[in-house]
Order: C-alpha cells, then structure tokens, then sequence
C-alpha cells in the first residue's frame, strides 16, 4: 500500500502525546511515501512521554494549528496519551482542525485516549469505535457504540486501544489514508 503523493498531518500536544502512538504512526505513514506534518499549538519542538509519565523523544513541529487547515491534507492521526489527549481537546483549534477532517470526509486514525478530541468534536453518534477502555461510557454518551477490539474501521474512521494494538492499527490508518475520501464520514452520519 503506497501513500505517495499524499500528505498526512499528525497531532503532537508537549509533554503529553504518548511516543510510541506518535512515532510508530509517524513512521508507518513516510514508510508507505507519505509526507507528514507534525502540528501543534506553538512552533519549535515538542517532547513526547512514555506511560504518561517518562520522557519520551523530541520532534519538530511542522505548523502550529492557525498555519493549517484540513483542505492540506488527505488524512489525520491523533495520537494518545492521557495528558495529551486532554490537552487538545481542551484547544478550541485543535478541535475545529479534528472536525474538518469529518467535515470533508477525510480518513482520520485515532488511538487510545485520543476518542477524547473526537467526542468534542461531537463527530461520534452512530459510529462504531474503540479506544482505552475507560473511555467506553463517555464514547457512549456521545452517541458511538464501544467495542473491545485491536482495531476498528467505520467509514474512514481508524480506531484503537493501545500501544500493544498499534501493528494492526498503523496498518489500517495507511489503508484508509491509501483509499482516500471516506463517504461516510462527515459528522452526524
């Protein structure tokens, strides 16, 4: 599966987006010949954690949030982490860059605590997804249906639980990103 010619934004929030939900995406989607934009709230560079807790790496930030807009890009990966999660969907930016994506029917991959942006974005009420488990009943009350699995797929929309199902997952975010427009997947459908 290639990605040549396509053109991916990442999501990064400091000291909060958990590294290897960053980088093993990050990775997966320049291995298949895409170009990744890592995006931010502040330019300069952004450290990563592991477990929420430990350092993880330090990347560049590409663009912030006022410098993009989804019309750039043909697919978005948000990565988890507690902290990180938490941080972005607190962003107002954060969360209109997340919505357009659903608003232009484009592929977005999100993992863990990262179903958190798109329960703010209110992009989740008929859809199918997972994450971490603590997150079922607030993915419930935002009108998606919760289930226990490595990976899940629904119109465009890639989702996981963890670290441990990242194979599976950067897999199926290259394939939705590959596919391209996803028809179902503007907000509310």
């Amino acid at each position: 599966m290639t990605l040549k010619g396509k053109s991916v934004a990442i999501l990064i929030a400091p000291r909060g987006t958990e590294e290897p939900e960053f980088s093993n995406p990050k990775q997966a989607v320049e291995d298949a010949g895409g170009k990744v934009t890592v995006v931010s709230f502040e330019p300069g560079k952004a450290r990563t954690v592991n477990s929420d807790l430990d350092e993880g790496g330090s990347y560049t930030i590409d663009k912030t949030f006022s410098e993009v807009k989804a019309d750039d890009f043909d697919g978005l990966v948000v990565p988890g982490g507690t902290v990180g999660a938490d941080k972005l969907r607190g962003s107002v930016e954060a969360i209109d860059f997340i919505r357009a994506f659903f608003d232009q029917r484009k592929p977005v991959a999100a993992i863990c605590h990262a179903p958190w942006t798109l329960i703010e974005a209110g992009v989740l009420k008929g859809r199918t997804l997972t994450s971490y488990p603590t997150l079922k009943v607030d993915i419930e009350n935002a009108g998606g249906a919760w289930t226990n699995e490595e990976v899940v797929v629904d119109n465009g929309l890639v989702t996981s639980r963890d670290p441990n199902d990242l194979p599976a997952f950067c897999a199926k975010l290259v394939e939705e990103i590959a596919e391209g427009v996803g028809a179902a997947l503007a907000a509310g459908n």
